[in-house]
């Protein structure tokens, strides 16, 4: 994949403010391990190989088990995933493929078991942040790995 242009130098305020907004996120009230796992399974659904790949190892820097990684993109059929998590990634999944009917009752339901309101909207800024990124990279074909010198992810041994 070639990079199309440099989104960073057409557009450095706005990408400036979508960083400062997606950085707060580590301040939520949702922990490091869920989010690289939402950050995933998101990427996947999206087909953003540089998201992938960052977050995956961002994830194995953060002490994530190499299984666990590779299951994401098979969830629903693993029991590597606590009720907790399986909840996040059905309202990931849901807000990621958001369909005509929208997010149903079931799987608000299904979140609303696991987490406590101020979760579930922290939880929907995580994966709002993550389709936006997403869509960036996607669009501009960032290339996977270019940037992991910057973010210290070259540490993580998955070259």
């Amino acid at each position: 994949m070639t990079q199309r242009l440099n989104y960073a130098e057409q557009s450095p305020q706005h990408l400036k403010r979508y960083m400062e907004f997606a950085r707060g996120l580590a301040q939520s009230s949702i922990d490091e391990t869920l989010r690289a796992l939402i950050e995933i399974r998101a990427s996947q659904i999206n087909g953003c190989t540089y998201c992938v790949d960052m977050h995956v190892k961002q994830a194995r820097l953060h002490g994530e088990r190499e299984l666990r990684l590779y299951h994401v993109a098979v969830w629903h059929e693993s029991n590597l995933f606590s009720a907790r998590e399986r909840a996040a990634l059905t309202w990931t999944e849901s807000l990621t493929r958001l369909t005509d009917e929208g997010v149903t009752d079931a799987v608000y339901e299904q979140v609303r078991a696991e987490f406590s309101e101020q979760e579930i909207s922290d939880l929907t800024f995580c994966i709002m942040a993550i389709n936006g990124w997403n869509r960036v990279s996607r669009a501009f074909g960032t290339v996977p790995g270019s940037t992991d010198a910057a973010f210290g992810l070259d540490k993580a041994g998955l070259n």
